[in-house]
């Protein structure tokens, strides 16, 4: 990461161009040691959001290989493993007046997200049916069901892609039965499940909540002016 890049804060979500030295430093070191996987190159990576009402820091540790080519020059290999430190994990704050329970189930599927995106797909897949029968008041015998229950309440790519989450959560919810059979959830699929539940939020409770909001100024409006019409 150098010079300038375009970055959104996982804080307050402002989108601002950050640039090196000034907003975001990163670090490296290499170690041996004899370990059993030889050089290591250890990065870390510092962000300090440029929002003057937020000025919040991200942090973040990964490691990669460290090897010489054949041509006799070093560099570093795509990372093995990366740890998000502050803060822990990519989710974002929604308001109350979304269910707790529901909330809880998103913020534990962001957290989980690096470390295993299969159980991330889990619990995605969770807070999808939480939210289906909370905010469409529908019951069913199971996940599939209840999709299909609500299939004339929602527009038809929104209908698939949560019929698609539930099957990418089936795979950390269910065992094949074939148990030699190994399907995976790899972490871009994780982390797009993730953001069809942020999408649903804004969608369902966010846009639902607004629109009360409207509707009851419309109204306190209305009755004021009656008010003043009749002299009261």
């Amino acid at each position: 990461m150098s010079g300038a890049i375009n970055w959104e804060c996982p804080y307050c979500g402002s989108k601002s161009t950050i640039r090196e030295d000034q907003d975001f430093l990163g670090n490296r070191f290499e170690f041996n040691l004899g370990n059993r996987h030889a050089y290591q190159a250890v990065k870390s990576l510092v962000i300090v959001c440029p929002n003057a009402e937020c000025r919040e820091y991200t942090f973040r540790v990964s490691i990669c290989d460290h090897r010489k080519s054949a041509a006799g020059l070093w560099s570093d290999l795509p990372e093995k493993k990366f740890w998000r430190l502050c803060p822990q994990s990519k989710a974002k704050v929604f308001p109350n007046y979304i269910p707790e329970l529901i909330r809880q189930d998103y913020e534990e599927a962001c957290l989980i997200v690096d470390l295993s995106p299969k159980a991330s797909a889990t619990l995605s897949r969770r807070c999808l049916q939480g939210m289906i029968r909370d905010f469409w008041s529908v019951a069913g015998k199971n996940l599939f069901d209840e999709i299909d229950k609500v299939k004339d309440k929602v527009d038809p790519d929104t209908w698939d892609a949560m019929d698609s989450l539930r099957k990418l959560g089936n795979i950390g919810a269910h065992m094949e039965k074939d148990i030699s059979l190994i399907v995976d959830v790899d972490l871009d699929e994780a982390e797009l499940l993730i953001s069809l539940i942020e999408t649903l939020f804004t969608e369902w409770y966010v846009h639902r909540y607004e629109r009360l909001q409207r509707m009851a100024k419309i109204k306190a409006v209305a009755a004021q002016k009656e008010a003043e019409r009749k002299g009261e």
